[in-house]
């Protein structure tokens, strides 16, 4: 799978770009502030319909423009698909396929599948429980995008049933509340009981990558592993050597409700749902103690480098092997680490990489780059392509071409 062409308008700093890519290693070279990561941040929307640096969509939109737009054609297997999405101030994204309206801007998923390493990955380790669920959804999501749409059930369900135990804790618990209660309990249920089986699954699945991973990696170090846990689950769930089974759901949607019955009166009492999905964690171990406050920051940062390969290595052992965007990553790591990331890259279809100069990037990741810097604007600094160096070499042939900005379409 790669990225033959990208094309942003009003992204962030980008007003308007459209590049033309090829598979082999491109290098997006720029100061920070010039804005190389809002290329892979766009192209990881694409993928996820989330951005790796903020929660809602509103920085991602140009300032002063009304809407951004990023557009991408995916090449798979010979097969290619064009996906559009345009994001709006104060009303619904949109989103094409083919230049044809699709429903849901969901239906895009599953056309571009990515992997990101970034900065930021250091929070998988380091953050709170939701960073680590996150991270699983979205990689259960490039597995499965119908989950997608679950995920999106279960949030509705969970914000529903959150305001009515708010609202029966405050009042006289009428039988019509509990009565009602009882039929969000059964959604919930059914919801959480999809959304748990995929991720048990891709815990089982992804466990030994990440081990593989970690090892390469950090040799010296305690061996490393993961594990669900959910305080709502059996014991025997939450082993990642469990081979998941075809009657895992309808089995996880029982002890949903069970969990569900015996927190009811807690959950009245608080006014929060305490039982489901939102609450579980992905628990990550160095030896026998708990990576999250007794990691190095060196082996945090192994620890998060080793997720992100055993999720690449996991999508290119079940699909389409992903596209690999690297983002300032290389000046963050000693030369063992850089080591063992440039030697994944290497054999991976396409990768983007940004870096601030040629000698962040490793000399096995030769590439061709573009550099980018930064003009005034009346809506403060635009990113373009150098107009002095359009095409550096790092120095292999070239792979990437700037398109000039009158051939972007006004479509979405």
């Amino acid at each position: 799978m790669f990225i033959r062409s990208l094309s942003l308008r009003d992204f962030r700093s980008w007003e308007q770009v459209e590049l033309e890519l090829s598979p082999g290693r491109t290098v997006f070279l720029g100061a920070n502030g010039n804005g190389k990561t809002n290329l892979l941040e766009a192209i990881g929307y694409l993928a996820t319909l989330s951005s790796h640096r903020v929660s809602s969509d509103a920085p991602l939109i140009r300032m002063g423009a009304e809407r951004a737009r990023i557009g991408a054609t995916v090449v798979n297997i010979g097969r290619e698909l064009r996906i559009d999405i345009e994001l709006n101030q104060g009303s619904a994204n949109r989103a094409q396929i083919n230049r044809s309206p699709v429903r849901r801007t969901r239906e895009i998923l599953g056309i571009l599948q990515m992997v990101l390493f970034a900065p930021e990955d250091l929070s998988l380790v380091r953050g709170d429980p939701g960073e680590r669920r996150r991270f699983m959804d979205e990689l259960c999501t490039a597995r499965l995008p119908r989950l997608a749409a679950v995920r999106s059930d279960y949030d509705r369900v969970l914000r529903q049933r959150s305001a009515l135990l708010k609202s029966a804790g405050r009042h006289a618990r009428s039988k019509a509340d509990l009565g009602t209660l009882d039929v969000w309990d059964g959604h919930l249920a059914t919801h959480a009981s999809v959304l748990l089986e995929q991720r048990l699954r891709l815990v089982h699945d992804l466990a030994p990558y990440l081990a593989q991973s970690y090892a390469a990696i950090a040799p010296e170090s305690r061996p490393a592993s993961i594990a669900y846990r959910s305080a709502a689950l059996p014991a025997e769930y939450q082993d990642p050597a469990r081979e998941p089974q075809p009657a895992d759901t309808e089995a996880l949607e029982a002890i949903m409700l069970r969990e569900l019955a015996v927190a009811r009166p807690k959950e009245l009492e608080r006014g929060v749902c305490l039982v489901g999905p939102h609450r579980d964690e992905l628990e990550l171990t160095l030896g026998e103690a708990p990576a999250k406050g007794f990691a190095s920051h060196g082996e945090s940062w192994s620890f998060a480098l080793a997720l992100r390969l055993g999720a690449f290595e996991l999508l290119r052992a079940t699909g389409a092997e992903p596209v690999l965007l690297l983002d300032d990553v290389f000046a963050e790591l000693d030369r063992r680490r850089r080591t063992a990331l440039a030697a994944v890259a290497a054999g991976a279809e396409q990768v983007l990489i940004t870096a601030a100069v040629p000698e962040d990037v490793p000399a096995e990741l030769a590439a061709a780059a573009l550099r980018i810097d930064t003009a005034g604007g009346p809506d403060g600094r635009i990113s373009r392509i150098s107009e002095s160096d359009r095409v550096a070499t790092l120095p292999i042939t070239e792979s990437a071409t700037v398109t000039e900005p009158d051939s972007v379409t006004d479509s979405p």
